[in-house]
């Protein structure tokens, strides 16, 4: 859980993984184009994701493409909400 939070420390993978719900999936070069940043950027970006488990890296011939691992994400808010609700039990 920790590194699937530490990866979303980041605005920039955020605003990716917004933009992944929205598309369902795409290239790493389609994010490049919908934000201002340099391709080695939003690479590196993903990487963290994928190594995260928060997004899916599906191989599509010369491409790659991307997109959110759904599960992934609701265990990460299950956890969350597990977590908040341990720590704020007395209160």
């Amino acid at each position: 859980m920790a590194q699937r939070f530490a990866a979303l420390a980041n605005p920039a993978r955020i605003r990716i993984l917004r933009h992944l719900a929205a598309t369902s999936s795409c290239c790493c070069g389609e994010v490049v184009e919908q934000f201002d940043l340099a391709q080695s950027t939003v690479s590196q970006h993903l990487k963290v994701l994928v190594s995260a488990g928060l997004v899916n890296l599906i191989p599509d011939g010369q491409r790659s493409l991307y997109c959110i691992d759904a599960e992934a994400m609701t265990l990460l808010s299950t956890g969350l909400s597990d977590l908040a609700k341990t720590c704020c039990r007395d209160r």
